[in-house]
């Protein structure tokens, strides 16, 4: 689960700065959360803030509909991991291991961007439900 974020926080290429970037987040949040290793509270915040429903776009007669749609859990800790990424390069005026480290603790307590990401594709899935029946 590391590894793969290593490579969604990568950029350009340069995995040693990713894995260090990676790894100082980690080291942040060991002093900053109760959990006994970071990998712990870095596993939470992602099931935090993975999805368990999207909409996609289907097209039927000319209309598209928002059909929801349950997400598997390999595209959901993707998903999870990319918003985090994103939400911490947002951020501006720390280092990037900093940013990375405060939106994982955010997500670890269930609270952040992130979270509220999730929680709009959710409300998107459920305020489109009368759609489920379109699914392929």
């Amino acid at each position: 689960m590391v590894a793969r974020f290593v490579s969604i926080v990568m950029t350009k290429g340069k995995k040693t700065i990713a894995e260090s970037i990676v790894y100082g987040a980690l080291d942040i949040i060991k002093d900053k959360t109760p959990e006994d290793t970071p990998l712990k509270a870095f596993n939470k915040a992602i099931d935090n803030v993975r999805p368990r429903l999207e909409v996609k776009g289907r097209r039927v007669g000319g209309a598209t509909y928002q059909v929801p749609v349950d997400v598997s859990p390999l595209r959901g800790s993707s998903l999870a991991m990319r918003w985090i990424r994103d939400f911490a390069r947002k951020k501006k005026g720390k280092p990037m291991m900093v940013k990375l480290a405060d939106e994982l603790i955010a997500a670890y307590k269930s609270e952040g961007p992130a979270i509220k990401k999730r929680d709009e594709t959710h409300k998107m899935a459920e305020a489109n439900r009368a759609f489920s029946h379109l699914r392929w």
